[in-house]
């Protein structure tokens, strides 16, 4: 059983935390922060790196301002559709709790909590692959390259 669940979470883990800065909805303060500048993250040219177990992954992207919304504040992929039921948000600290479910209905809760600027973040946390076994590790952190984006650069 352990042998099975480290396979698993070894192919599984490192999707999971990439899916989760990447599409749904953030919650209506998130979103009129977003969109006064205010208590959130600001749109531009971002590099995020995930880590979860013994892997990393480093990407850049162009977030626009009617991408940061999902970007920010709603942690989920096309793969792995996520809600999250506790979401706080605020004061330059957040914590999300939830569950993501991919398109085959495999469910893994998901915790994260950091600390965030307009520029930067960092979230730690983890993933349970199956009820009752421990969260595996995983983090994520993202800092803001530049206020615009290259000519070639990939979007969010």
């Amino acid at each position: 059983m352990k042998t099975v669940l480290t396979r698993a979470a070894a192919v599984a883990v490192p999707a999971i935390i990439g899916a989760l800065f990447l599409a749904a909805p953030a919650t209506p303060q998130a979103a009129m922060a977003a969109q006064t500048g205010g208590d959130t993250v600001l749109p531009g040219y971002w590099e995020y790196t995930t880590s979860a177990v013994g892997s990393r992954d480093t990407q850049q992207k162009c977030v626009r301002p009617s991408e940061i919304n999902r970007f920010f504040g709603g942690l989920s992929t096309r793969r792995w559709r996520c809600t999250y039921p506790v979401r706080q948000v605020g004061n330059g600290n957040a914590r999300f709790e939830g569950v993501c479910t991919d398109h085959k209905n495999r469910r893994v809760n998901v915790r994260l909590n950091g600390t965030y600027t307009q520029e930067s973040f960092t979230f730690r946390g983890g993933a349970q692959l199956a009820r009752g076994t421990p969260y595996l590790p995983a983090s994520i952190t993202a800092r803001r390259l530049a206020a615009t984006c290259p000519a070639d650069a990939e979007y969010f």
